[in-house]
């Protein structure tokens, strides 16, 4: 199999679930690993609320997009505007999944299993990236410049409510009975 095949765009969005998936495995540590630094809070998870796990993505799907765009973009000439609308896709797609599956078995069954919650994670990541890979095929796009404006603004919400979270059932970290994190200023 030559290179070619091995790195294409299409193999290589399939590539990103199980990267991805690691990747925002190990980010979940990261925060309480960093003796709580505010800097790595701003991107990583800082309590067990779901709001704060989806932190897990942002990062290393953006992260997985772009690299390949600046790495082979131009070897396979990638059209931008679909290469990170697929990105956007894959991005928004894992975002939404993981509260719907996690609320829907939670509420529906009475249960919370953290192997539940590891497999909604992989699944949503594998979701994400197999949509975004259809859509690429399909050449579905908005301006690449619009995507990295939602990315951006995606950040700063994470941003934003690491400090200031609403005080509703998604923001609250259950085994605490906190919302957010506190400075230690």
């Amino acid at each position: 199999m030559d290179s070619q095949t091995l790195f294409s765009p299409e193999k290589w969005i399939l590539k990103g679930i199980p990267f991805i998936f690691g990747i925002g495995s190990l980010l979940h540590f990261c925060f309480d690993l960093s003796n709580r630094n505010l800097l790595i809070g701003l991107f990583t998870p800082v309590n067990q609320s779901v709001w704060e796990h989806l932190k897990m993505l942002p990062l290393p799907v953006i992260g997985w997009w772009a690299l390949y765009y600046i790495v082979k973009g131009m070897t396979y000439g990638l059209d931008k505007d679909v290469w990170f609308t697929g990105a956007l896709i894959a991005l928004s797609t894992s975002l939404i999944t993981i509260p719907l599956l996690y609320y829907f078995y939670t509420q529906a069954f009475g249960i919370k299993l953290m192997w539940m919650d590891i497999l909604i994670f992989l699944f949503a990541v594998a979701l994400g990236q197999s949509l975004a890979l259809n859509c690429y095929r399909k050449g579905i796009n908005i301006p690449a410049i619009w995507s990295i404006i939602i990315f951006i603004g995606i950040i700063l919400v994470f941003v934003l409510f690491t400090f200031a979270p609403p005080k509703i059932p998604l923001f609250l970290d259950h085994t605490t009975g906190q919302y957010g994190i506190k400075p230690n200023i």
